[in-house]
């Protein structure tokens, strides 16, 4: 049986950073040829601006997660077996609200102590992604005050951590061409904080299901019924099923914008699912005041697939189409 190595896993299990930037990629589709060159020689430098920075800046905590979607893959592996979660994200169509899919091909999470070094490392990683991608979307976040979310309350009090954090963030053997990878389903919401700060406090916690200040949780019988730590569970089988998730604000206080990008890493994707499937279908609280913009999901290769990318192992030599 192979065993998960942690060495060779991306930084998809530890918390979100102080200073993040989200990237999300489209690929020219017009040269494939071209596409896959440059994939194998980002695949190269992306470890290698990842360990000069962590050199240069210890104290800057780097850690850097890069994905591909299910497009993406077909695009540049044609003749590779997918990940076997790997899915081209659909909408979550619910009695109330949508998660929309969104296009995305590859994706970036960068985050560090110095904000300094996390635009370093995207000016870096720039030169060998602007000739043949274009972004979709960029976010800026932060860490907010206590570790809390734009909305005031504590966020990921019960996430995994420490040792039981890879086991629901890593995919093992029942994957063992993609062991040490994982999944990412990247959200960007908007707030409307204006209606959300009206409701008095204890209307607050009764839609998060946790008290504000003490980040207590709420006995059940005190939660909506639609309440977010409710909604958002995964109990499939009557087993409590989790992800390591992370809830970023981002925002800019002169247009009044005020948000979460929601990063959630997961050993399954059908996990993550299912917990969007919930949320929308019971008509979560939150989203009563969040409004979600775009919905992606990629695959988290890990730092020994990447290698194979950047040796051109998983390319076709020859394939009929081109």
């Amino acid at each position: 049986m192979t065993q998960i190595n942690l060495a060779d896993a991306q930084d998809v299990f530890r918390d979100a950073g102080k200073n993040v930037l989200f990237t999300t990629f489209l690929i020219d589709q017009h040269d494939r040829i071209k596409a896959r060159e440059a994939m194998a020689c980002f695949a190269d430098r992306l470890g290698a601006t990842e360990r000069s920075l962590n050199v240069r800046y210890p104290q800057a905590d780097l850690r850097v997660a890069f994905g591909l979607g299910a497009s993406a893959w077909q695009l540049l592996f044609p003749t590779i077996q997918p990940p076997k979660e790997l899915v081209n994200f659909q909408p979550v169509v619910g009695p109330k609200y949508t998660a929309p899919a969104t296009p995305g091909d590859l994706f970036l999470h960068i985050r560090a102590n110095d904000m300094a070094v996390v635009y370093e490392v995207a000016a870096e990683l720039r030169e060998f992604l602007h000739n043949w991608t274009s972004v979709v979307d960029e976010t800026v976040g932060f860490r907010y005050f206590e570790g809390r979310a734009i909305i005031g309350f504590v966020d990921g009090t019960e996430n995994p951590a420490g040792p039981e954090a890879p086991e629901y963030a890593i995919i093992g053997d029942e994957d063992p061409e993609f062991i040490n990878g994982s999944y990412a389903f990247a959200q960007k919401y908007t707030h409307n904080l204006d209606a959300w700060n009206n409701l008095a406090t204890e209307d607050q916690e009764r839609a998060i299901g946790r008290h504000k200040f003490s980040d207590q949780e709420l006995y059940d019988d005190d939660k909506l019924p639609n309440a977010h730590n409710l909604a958002s569970q995964d109990n499939d089988d009557g087993v409590e099923h989790k992800i390591v998730r992370m809830n970023v604000p981002y925002g800019d206080p002169s247009r009044g914008v005020a948000g979460t990008y929601f990063i959630g890493y997961a050993r399954h994707f059908t996990v993550t699912q299912r917990m969007l499937e919930n949320m929308f279908s019971q008509s979560d609280r939150l989203l009563d005041f969040s409004t979600p913009i775009t919905g992606n999901a990629f695959f988290i290769p890990a730092k020994s697939l990447l290698a194979r990318i950047a040796d051109g192992d998983l390319f076709p030599v020859d394939y009929p189409d081109e």
